[in-house]
């Protein structure tokens, strides 16, 4: 079995982010996603730290460091767009009017809560950043994250473990392995990876999975 890689998985994601919506990138894997929109759609992306009609990562060698994205990582301002204050930035976010975020993970429950900004590693220092109100503010919330953790703990979880983002507010997981739905029962499986068993999928999910009617299979693109 062939995982999806990274930009795989944004792109996966790309496709489910409707014409026209205004959609909020969290920081890490999820910034991928601006870098893969089809050429068709017109997407206006977001940045917390105050910035709207965000483009792709620039071309080596055109790197702007004047223009960075939540991250911290430059991008690029496509026509029409601007950059203005933090405070009117967040007053997007917790006015509604942002149509879909897409967040990192470190935990999903199978009610939808999310964990997104601190765990039991004291390396790794608690950083909630503007999560907590993209979480409640946006129409949807979209999870872009690996589906364990480098040592193989589940992340999809019956109740997070770690401190919780927001309660009962993400929508739709991504991983490299799978689609996942959060129902009013909890996950269901809508993509799988093409060579991995049911069963597998199973073992490496801390939760009960459900699979849906017809369940569609991801191919890896190999890059």
């Amino acid at each position: 079995m062939t995982q999806l890689s990274h930009t795989d998985m944004a792109a996966r994601v790309a496709r489910d982010i409707p014409d026209g919506s205004y959609v909020n990138l969290g920081i890490g894997m999820p910034t991928l996603v601006g870098d893969v929109i089809s050429a068709g759609k017109e997407i206006v992306f977001h940045s917390e730290n105050g910035i709207l009609g965000m483009g792709p990562a620039p071309a080596p060698g055109e790197v702007d460091w004047e223009l960075i994205n939540a991250g911290k990582s430059p991008v690029t301002l496509l026509p029409g767009g601007s950059y203005f204050h933090h405070t009117d930035s967040f007053m997007m976010m917790r006015g509604g009017h942002i149509d879909v975020t897409v967040l990192g993970a470190f935990q999903v429950s199978e009610q939808g809560d999310l964990a997104n900004w601190a765990t039991d590693d004291a390396h790794l220092p608690p950083a909630v950043g503007g999560a907590m109100d993209l979480a409640v503010g946006a129409k949807r919330v979209l999870v872009l994250m690996m589906h364990t953790t480098p040592d193989g703990r589940a992340k999809l979880l019956p109740e997070c473990t770690y401190p919780l983002t927001a309660a009962q507010v993400v929508h739709r997981i991504y991983t490299e392995l799978a689609v996942i739905d959060v129902g009013p029962d909890g996950f269901v499986v809508r993509d799988m990876v093409v060579g991995l068993s049911r069963e597998d999928l199973q073992e490496r999910t801390g939760a009960s999975l459900a699979f849906a009617d017809e369940v569609a299979l991801l191919e890896p693109s190999g890059s």
